[in-house]
């Protein structure tokens, strides 16, 4: 009888600790001051387990999907690895607030959420408008201009309407436009790989292009603007796959805007936050900045994804960009080399290997025309 009892004693203390666990259901809010003040907007859901995005208003209307999200009593814990940010805090005595600390790499903000209504929620912007999959995708207007001298380092971007690149060569604007590696551009005159430019176009047509059309845009550049003409070959050269490890990806889903461009922007040497990204935007990726031969993608994982990519990179890694990579530390806590990053933090193996590819053989080419 007296087991009986502390059973009963026990089911209906659980029961009474689930009943004071607060609802975290809704829109959270709070301002992040990160130099400047930025407006962070989180909404959780938790129809069978709490789920969570985030949005960074001010800067994108891009959402965050969790990578975890728990509450255990009164700590709230919310993962974002898609863009390397962890917050942990307080929920307060009537459910309402969630006082805690946004942690972004190594540097800790003090943030506080506030749970919102009908009237104090802020609006989440909408994901721009898709230019339509059968508009004309050309430059309006496009200016080309010689790059910066010795300035380190390439960008290729997407700003509202404009198309940027800054400090990119030919050869650069190539292997955007076709998606190949630099080893996949046979021939041509040495300029190609040695004169940067900067380039600034605004499409024809309205809304945000997909990551075909800005290369049919940059293809339709090089034809006009730079009269090249080229004829492709297959040919077998050594190259990196990518490959799923045992065990299956370790990656989070991103439903949030299936037809947006992928974010991948490196975060310094050996930091890749990757938001909104498939398998071959990864790929390219490696072999656009970071590796010295063509990455293939055999995955056959569809999607997109979210992850965080931190290795420690070595001297031949990088090249692409302009940059050369410091020697080792000796710091114990370092992050280990990309290819064991690869696998213990995506799930994936990239592995060295042969295959046939096609490349790109460089018939004619002039350098650009006035703007």
């Amino acid at each position: 009888m007296k087991t009986l009892t502390r059973s009963i004693a026990v089911l209906l203390l659980s029961a009474g600790l689930l009943a004071q666990a607060p609802n975290m259901a809704g829109q959270w809010q709070g301002v992040l001051s990160a130099g400047k003040d930025l407006r962070i907007v989180v909404v959780i859901t938790n129809p069978n387990r709490l789920n969570a995005t985030m949005y960074s208003i001010d800067q994108t209307p891009q959402g965050i999907p969790a990578t975890s999200i728990t509450l255990q009593g009164n700590t709230l814990r919310m993962s974002f690895d898609g863009i390397g940010v962890r917050f942990e805090g307080t929920v307060s005595g009537d459910g309402n607030a969630v006082a805690g600390t946004f942690t972004q790499g190594n540097n800790p903000i003090a943030m506080t959420l506030a749970r919102a209504n009908t009237d104090t929620a802020w609006k989440i912007p909408e994901p721009p408008r898709a230019m339509a999959a059968d508009a004309k995708a050309v430059f309006e207007v496009a200016t080309i201009k010689p790059s910066i001298p010795d300035r380190p380092g390439k960008l290729f971007t997407v700003k509202g309407r404009q198309v940027i690149t800054i400090n990119t060569t030919t050869s650069d604007l190539m292997t955007f436009a076709y998606d190949v590696h630099m080893k996949q551009i046979i021939g041509g005159p040495a300029w190609m790989q040695s004169e940067k430019y900067d380039v600034t176009g605004q499409p024809e047509s309205q809304g945000t292009p997909s990551r075909p059309q800005l290369s049919a845009m940059m293809q339709k550049l090089l034809e006009d603007r730079f009269k090249l003409t080229f004829h492709r070959e297959k040919r077998e050269l050594p190259a990196y796959a990518i490959t799923v490890a045992p065990g299956g990806p370790k990656l989070t889903k991103n439903d949030t805007n299936p037809n947006g461009l992928p974010g991948l922007f490196f975060k310094g040497l050996g930091t890749l936050p990757g938001t909104n990204a498939t398998m071959s935007d990864l790929a390219r990726a490696m072999e656009t900045a970071v590796l010295d031969r063509p990455v293939v993608d055999r995955t056959e994982v569809q999607g997109r994804w979210d992850f965080t990519l931190r290795w420690t990179p070595d001297e031949t890694q990088f090249v692409n960009m302009g940059v050369r990579v410091p020697p080792p530390s000796n710091d114990p806590d370092a992050p280990p080399g990309l290819f064991t990053a690869f696998q213990e933090q995506l799930g994936l193996k990239l592995e060295s290997t042969r295959a046939p590819v096609e490349v790109l053989v460089v018939d004619s080419i002039e350098k650009p025309s006035e703007n």
